[in-house]
């Protein structure tokens, strides 16, 4: 089988999606496939990489390439897509959209989970509508050197000190502020005051114009993996930081995974609920990974975010959870290859 496995991209996440691809390509079984890497850098050229991919190397670039002259065309010699991006351009419908117009069978969610899920703040209003609760948080876009309370899509002009009231009388401080189309945790802040909020709302609208203030909970940090609509495990993230910001995750290795989560059996199994339920509702396919807070006082649970296309780094959550209930990430592949050509 001729299977592609496609990485990079423009995205803000452009060195995690390499590692990876890395970690893909590394684990799929050679015997049944032949791999053909491909990477797009920052400024979207496609190219072969013709060189062997490291198993785990953070921060590896591809050197050896060979430039991709017609994509479309090249694309459709493929029997199956590994579409290993994650963020905006790659994780949000557009890759999606262009492999359904080629008629090639793709691995993980389709256009419309992917394009809803890259949003955090319409993943919130998606999920609310079905009752499935989340962490609450104010929505604000900045356009046009102006700030809007997006609420109920009635877009009303605010400045910041009407910003800083509303979160005191809402969701209060300290809260955290998000790009809404931003992946691991690239751009979060945590702003306990409002001397921070001015710079945060700033540095997170040069990532997006859609910014979330959002409620902290204080709790566990919680993600569950889902294959084939099936939730794994519940694992737990202990960051080293403040939060589980994007220094935490790869650079700092005090960071670690707890699985299981130190959880009861019953909040084991109604996170595994609402995760499925939640992965029904965004009309998911294949694969996410779907993240909780646990709220300490209140044992009460959240979704953060839903992930269309996880991490499959050397410390990513969702193959660990997934190895955990005894599958190989050779396995894993090779049932997410499956369910590919199935739903072509």
């Amino acid at each position: 089988m001729k299977l592609g496995v496609l990485f990079g991209g423009a995205s803000n996440e452009h060195i995690v999606s390499i590692s990876s691809a890395c970690s893909i390509i590394n684990n799929l079984d050679k015997d049944k496939y032949k791999i053909y890497p491909i990477y797009i850098n920052k400024n979207n050229d496609w190219y072969l990489v013709l060189e062997d991919m490291p198993s785990d190397n953070f921060g590896y670039i591809p050197k050896v390439k060979k430039k991709i002259r017609n994509v479309f065309s090249y694309l459709k010699k493929m029997d199956c897509i590994i579409p290993a991006f994650h963020g905006k351009y790659g994780e949000d419908g557009t890759i999606q959209g262009l492999l359904e117009m080629l008629n090639i069978p793709y691995v993980g969610c389709k256009v419309l989970a992917s394009s809803i899920c890259i949003d955090k703040m319409y993943t919130k209003y998606v999920l609310k509508s079905a009752q499935i609760p989340v962490v609450d948080a104010i929505n604000i876009k900045y356009k046009d050197n102006k700030f809007y309370n997006i609420k109920g899509f009635n877009y009303e002009e605010i400045n910041i000190i009407e910003i800083d009231k509303l979160i005191k009388e809402t969701i209060n401080y300290p809260v955290f502020i998000k790009p809404s189309k931003l992946g691991s945790s690239v751009g979060v802040k945590k702003v306990n005051e409002f001397n921070e909020l001015i710079d945060a709302l700033y540095e997170a609208n040069k990532l997006d114009e859609n910014i979330l203030i959002e409620k902290n909970i204080i709790g566990q940090e919680l993600e569950c993996a889902i294959l084939n609509g099936i939730p794994s495990v519940v694992g737990e993230i202990k960051a080293a930081d403040e939060f589980y910001s994007y220094d935490a995750k790869y650079n700092n290795k005090e960071s670690t995974t707890k699985i299981p989560a130190q959880i009861s059996e019953e909040t084991m199994e109604e996170i595994k609920k609402i995760a499925s339920r939640a992965f029904r509702v965004i009309n998911g396919t294949g694969l996410a990974r779907i993240d909780f807070f646990l709220e300490k006082d209140t044992n009460k649970i959240y979704v953060n975010e839903i992930n269309t296309f996880p991490g499959f780094t050397a410390i990513s959550m969702y193959p660990k959870l997934i190895e955990y209930s005894g599958t190989t990430i050779s396995n894993l592949l090779d049932t997410l290859i499956s369910l590919a050509l199935k739903d072509l």
